[in-house]
């Protein structure tokens, strides 16, 4: 791919990370309150359970879009991919993600494994963006 300047992708794909963090925090402050709630059997407001399905879901949507930017301007910069451990961790994030969204969808009464498997992951994502995070600052270092 010839693409006259790459500076306008990584500007989106900044914005893109710095939004999916903070959905990622917002999910684990709900989810968190969620739990709470749970737990200690305690009244939570109506809107809680739909904010934290719909964080989740730009979450996911903002980690597809960084997906496709490295995709695009990896293979548009080098003309093939793999050229740093940020590809590893991209996808990392990118499985865990639909790890964490697919088992949300089956949390209920009858499956008690998927709210441990979803916790657990996003547990484990944390880790993911931070590596995710810091290769991505190479990457970024190596275009400057």
């Amino acid at each position: 791919m010839d693409l006259p300047s790459f500076l306008w992708l990584w500007k989106i794909a900044a914005w893109s990370m710095g939004l999916a963090i903070a959905a990622y925090l917002l999910q684990t402050v709900s989810g968190g309150w969620m739990y709470y709630s749970r737990t200690s059997r305690t009244l939570r407001p109506s809107w809680l359970r739909y904010f934290h399905y719909v964080s989740g879901i730009v979450m996911v949507m903002l980690v597809i879009l960084l997906l496709i930017i490295g995709l695009v301007g990896t293979v548009g910069h080098y003309g093939s991919l793999m050229h740093s451990s940020h590809f590893g961790a991209g996808l990392l994030v990118v499985a865990l993600v639909s790890l964490s969204a697919w088992s949300s969808t089956k949390i209920s009464s009858q499956r008690p494994w998927a709210r441990s498997l979803h916790i657990g992951t996003n547990i484990i994502l944390f880790a993911g963006f931070v590596f995710v995070s810091l290769t991505g600052w190479e990457v970024v270092q190596k275009y400057l």
